[in-house]
């Protein structure tokens, strides 16, 4: 994990791997949950009998926007930041779903920082995220995600 002092620690840092995350497994129970919050109970993510009959590989499969918000989780493997104020997500760039994401894969984030530029009394910071899934060749996803990182108070 790397430890930075504060966001503008980021500034000297464009074009550098932040790191690798751990391994995370993409439970039912995830998916169903996820499902249920947002409404999109598409069988492929929740008909664990239909999709045993009739998707490749017989497994139901993760939301892509599910397995895009597990950016914030996975990349506290990657860095923490010492002294800082408010964080906010600011948002998402060029977000693709490269590879479905069966339940009971392992996915893990690789994270690249993209640019780094102040922004008033922040830090706006976009990291390129790439998902792993564990034995498959081709990542879950790959995306460009935005942090504006305050200061921390004086």
């Amino acid at each position: 994990m790397r430890v930075l002092q504060t966001p503008r620690d980021f500034l000297g840092m464009v074009g550098e791997k932040l790191g690798t995350s751990g391994w995370f497994t993409i439970t039912q129970e995830h998916i169903s949950d996820f499902a249920r919050v947002t409404g999109d109970d598409f069988w492929i993510h929740v008909d664990t009998e239909r999709a045993a009959r009739e998707m490749p590989g017989g497994k139901t499969i993760a939301h892509g926007i599910f397995t895009l918000s597990l950016v914030p989780l996975l990349q506290r493997d990657i860095f923490r930041i010492e002294q800082r104020g408010r964080g906010l997500n600011y948002g998402s760039n060029k977000v693709r779903y490269t590879a479905p994401v069966p339940v009971g894969a392992r996915v893990r984030l690789h994270q690249t920082l993209a640019s780094a530029e102040r922004a008033g009394p922040a830090t706006r910071i976009v990291t390129r995220c790439e998902f792993e899934i564990e034995g498959s060749e081709r990542p879950a996803l790959v995306a460009e995600f935005i942090l504006h990182l305050e200061d921390a108070p004086a």
